[in-house]
């Protein structure tokens, strides 16, 4: 084992592997392996400056026990940054400390030749290179040490009942309604940031934790400690970078459907909510407005006059977003110059085909700089100029039609290495150029990466059931996308997928679902809503005319008693305008979330640790959403202090529980007083 301090860095060398400890940030390590002889030098979500830190390094030697029963001394190396030290022992296990107290080592069982403490017979080592037979990548597991008394949240969004992760196997990889964003925050007070966008997995067993990257060149990830959640996620989004001031203007309502198919559509329901006294911030163009996909335009057919359109909606007050799809049918017109410039991802075998709903598709390379400059330029031509003022980036994943990574090649690289930051890239498309303009961008995606935050992505959730079991799980996603970074979250109001809208039942969970989204960060009404008994425009099969629509999914198409229930919360949302810009505000000085978990707020309580049908919005109102059909009273948790129950006005003490009713008008929330 060979240490070397590189001006406070502590570089080291085992086995061919060539490793590099540094300080990043306060109270904060990054730390990279390779097998290659140098780092590749990206620093993919590392990309906020970060000051000057005086990291210690010190090489000494320990003594260890050999085979014939004698004493032998072993070089350790240590860096110390803050309150956080890492020790790398003389066969290269990695062990961190947290004011000296040790809270994560590497896993290590095999024996060489010392009967160290940590040999075993099992030959399992902690990190694993396997090449890649005809490449420089190297397929790489790292594995540490389980704790039992550890929770692990944060991880991004997955579709599944569990705001503790402790025990589940992630797929690092991006799927619709699934977005991988790998930071886990743990109760044992630190951070990890896997600070690599490979396809792979992690596994955070009861025996042992471990992440897997399927093709990479190094091993990277970031690490810090401290005493709370918060302090962790703000230390967390200063080197990942915080989301921006979100417009005011767009904190009430937005409204969406599956699909308004004319502009004559958009403009009635406009004028029908400034008739009925309601202000929409913000209407939803959605898919297939366009002639094929790819073309990235208007079906001037039922979109004659766009800018006219545009024009009368923005005196009304309501900005504009049209649907952007990543996808390029053969038919378009684009399609024969990106394929000619190699602006399309590519495949490693067979057809190039990725995509294949409504089309013979290829999707754009993002991460070609010239892929971004060639859409920017036809989405600003086609829609931007005409007053446009944002962007919809759908099926961001991308929503490939087999999701075989090895399958895909970008220009940086296969798919299996960089795949999990293509949405982040697709979102760069549009960010980059808005932003220099001085506006805020403030843009509609499906899918995100650690840093997506700084890109002016509010990510909803995706494609998920009409059922209350979907709903239970979406405020596990999006209390755990908060804890990874994401702060600007939504979901589709009831559910995407609703056979019939006249279901007493679907009416009730949009009402439940509709009061949670009132407390959350983006209030939006959206969802393909069945049954499909509408008739197409035209019989072509491209354009904007042959595609079906959903039943009407404005806030008065549920009938008079729902309108009025969704009313009443419209006015609560909008008196709550202030208190939702200090969220906002505060999202953008120190990373944190609007929805939070009970301990985020309350990190002393180990009854908040375990708190998964009720969250925080913001540190003021404590929101017990109903999860259940027909369920019209719930048991909530208060912690210590005063807590007003905002149906009544009555207040109870904190530190246990009560049982308050909820009506279908009334979804429970208390304000901390």
């Amino acid at each position: 084992m060979k240490f070397i301090n590189d001006n406070g860095a502590l570089v080291f060398y085992h086995n061919g592997e060539m490793g590099r400890i540094e300080a990043w940030g306060p109270d904060a390590l990054r730390v990279r392996t390779t097998m290659l002889g140098k780092f590749t030098g990206n620093d993919w979500a590392l990309t906020e400056p970060i000051p000057a830190a005086a990291a210690t390094v010190t090489v000494e030697e320990e003594d260890h026990w050999v085979g014939d029963g004698t004493i032998d001394k072993r070089e350790i190396a240590t860096i110390t940054n803050g309150r956080i030290r890492a020790v790398v022992n003389f066969v290269g296990i990695l062990s961190f400390y947290r004011d000296d107290k040790l809270f994560l080592r590497e896993y290590f069982r095999m024996y060489d030749g010392t009967l160290s403490r940590e040999s075993r017979c099992l030959k399992v080592v902690n990190r694993t290179w396997k090449g890649i037979i005809g490449g420089t990548e190297h397929a790489l597991s790292v594995k540490f040490e389980s704790n039992d008394a550890e929770r692990i949240f944060g991880m991004g969004q997955y579709q599944q009942p569990y705001l503790d992760l402790k025990g589940c196997t992630l797929e690092l990889a991006q799927r619709n309604s699934q977005i991988s964003v790998p930071f886990a925050l743990s109760s044992l007070g630190y951070g990890l940031l896997w600070n690599n966008p490979a396809v792979g997995q992690v596994t955070f067993g009861k025996n042992y934790t471990e992440w897997v990257a399927r093709s990479t060149r190094e091993m990277d990830y970031w690490i810090t400690a401290a005493d709370t959640p918060k302090a962790i996620l703000e230390r967390y989004t200063a080197v990942t970078g915080r989301a921006g001031q979100f417009p005011e203007d767009l904190m009430g309502l937005w409204q969406c459907k599956l699909r308004y198919r004319t502009q004559d559509e958009v403009l009635t329901v406009a004028r029908q909510y400034q008739a009925e006294g309601i202000k929409i911030d913000q209407i939803v163009i959605d898919f297939f407005h366009w002639t094929v996909q790819g073309d990235w335009k208007f079906d001037h057919t039922y979109w004659p006059d766009p800018k006219a359109m545009v024009d009368e909606l923005h005196a009304m007050g309501i900005k504009v977003i049209v649907s952007v799809w990543p996808s390029v049918d053969r038919r378009s017109e684009n399609f024969g110059p990106m394929m000619e410039r190699g602006l399309l991802i590519r495949t490693e075998r067979g057809a190039l085909q990725t995509y294949d709903y409504q089309g013979d598709c290829v999707e754009i390379d993002p991460f070609n700089p010239e892929t971004r400059k060639y859409v920017w330029e036809v989405c600003r031509r086609n829609y931007y100029d005409l007053g446009i003022d944002a962007f919809w980036l759908d099926n961001s994943e991308p929503d490939y039609g087999v999701y075989d990574f090895d399958h895909y090649r970008y220009c940086d690289g296969p798919a299996l290495a960089v795949s999990n930051i293509y949405p982040q890239m697709y979102s760069r498309v549009f960010y980059d150029e808005m932003s220099k303009l001085g506006k805020p961008v403030v843009n509609l995606l499906r899918c995100a990466w650690a840093g997506s935050q700084k890109y002016g992505n509010v990510i909803w959730s995706g494609d998920v059931p009409s059922t209350f079991e979907a709903f239970a799980d979406q405020l596990q996603c999006g209390l755990n996308m908060g804890l990874a970074g994401i702060p600007w979250w939504t979901t589709d109001v009831g559910g995407f997928m609703t056979d019939d809208v006249n279901d007493p039942d679907f009416r009730q969970l949009l009402i439940r679902w509709y009061q949670f989204a009132v407390y959350s960060a983006v209030l939006r009404m959206h969802g393909d809503r069945g049954p499909y008994n509408i008739p197409p425009l035209d019989d072509r099969d491209w354009g904007g005319g042959y595609l079906h629509t959903g039943q009407p999914n404005e806030l008065w198409s549920y009938g008079e008693e729902n309108y009025a229930i969704m009313r009443k919360y419209y006015d609560i949302r909008i008196s709550l305008h202030d208190y939702i810009k200090s969220l906002y505000d505060e999202a953008s000085e120190n990373g944190s979330p609007l929805i939070r978990t009970m301990f985020y707020e309350f990190p002393e309580d180990p009854v908040c640790w375990r708190l998964s049908d009720q969250y925080m919005f913001g540190s003021r109102y404590l929101a017990a959403p109903i999860l259940q059909l027909n369920q019209f009273e719930r048991e909530v948790y208060l912690p210590a202090g005063s807590w007003k129950l905002t149906s009544t006005g009555e207040v109870f003490p904190g530190g246990g529980r009560v049982t308050v009713a909820a009506p279908i008008d009334y979804m429970p929330v208390f304000e901390r007083i």
